[in-house]
């Protein structure tokens, strides 16, 4: 079995590979930092003895993406499981005071990037007759919050994409799982608050937001099930947090 995790050098993408290195699949791990899918590389394949490749690119660029898919192994094309992780949330202001930068970042990162991957890989599965692929929302794609404008936009486009695909891949028997976390500690809020990490640290202050590993368990699950069964739509939250904005802080 064979799984290809997009943005797989932190966070959710990380724990997901190791979860499912732990379970002897062999894996596919793409992100934009290849000091950082190096050591996970080694640490997977020596820990858990499975095979790992490693390609080091950027989902915003279609050359790119198209480039590193298509030239693929055979062995390689074999995919089972496409993990679309890779995303991310850039500022938090309205509309009014956006940042262009920003909003550019997050729609062709969380949108595009993920309708380039999903579209090649898509098609390799349908040769192959078989496949499943897990797209990672978030609670900002079922609900609006102030100041989150365009991630929340960005988001819903998943929500969408992954009803869309769901239809469309149906007749070739592929299923389409979306799985939407709500406050998950990574670094996402690092880099939405552009590296300052006092700001960052405040988000989840006073409060047990979900780990990374709790997402990854549930994206191995959704992936373990029977032929028969498909997980179309997940939503995932700390016991704390009852919405995008209501939290119980200590």
């Amino acid at each position: 079995m064979l799984v290809f995790i997009t943005g797989a050098t932190s966070g959710i993408g990380k724990s997901t590979a190791e979860i499912f290195a732990k379970n002897g699949y062999d894996l596919i791990i793409t992100g934009r930092r290849q000091e950082r899918l190096t050591a996970l590389k080694e640490i997977l394949e020596s820990t858990y003895k499975i095979q790992v490749l490693d390609l080091c690119f950027d989902i915003r660029h279609l050359n790119k993406v198209e480039q590193a898919i298509l030239s693929l192994s055979a062995a390689h094309k074999k995919i089972d499981v496409l993990v679309n992780n890779a995303g991310l949330a850039a500022g938090l202001s309205t509309i009014q005071d956006g940042n262009l930068l920003h909003w550019e970042q997050m729609i062709d990162t969380n949108i595009k990037g993920l309708l380039y991957t999903t579209k090649f890989i898509s098609n390799l599965m349908i040769e192959n007759k078989k496949g499943h692929i897990i797209n990672i929302g978030s609670i900002a794609g079922k609900e609006v919050y102030a100041n989150g404008n365009v991630y929340c936009a960005t988001k819903h486009a998943v929500d969408a994409l992954n009803k869309a695909m769901r239809i469309d891949l149906l007749p070739h028997q592929i299923k389409v799982t979306a799985i939407n976390p709500g406050m998950v500690e990574t670094e996402f809020s690092i880099v939405r608050f552009d590296g300052d990490e006092d700001r960052a640290k405040k988000v989840y202050a006073g409060l047990q937001p979900l780990h990374p590993d709790d997402v990854a368990e549930t994206i191995y699950w959704v992936a373990s099930r029977p032929a028969h069964v498909n997980i179309n739509d997940l939503v995932i939250m700390p016991s704390i947090q009852a919405s995008a904005t209501n939290v119980i802080r200590k």
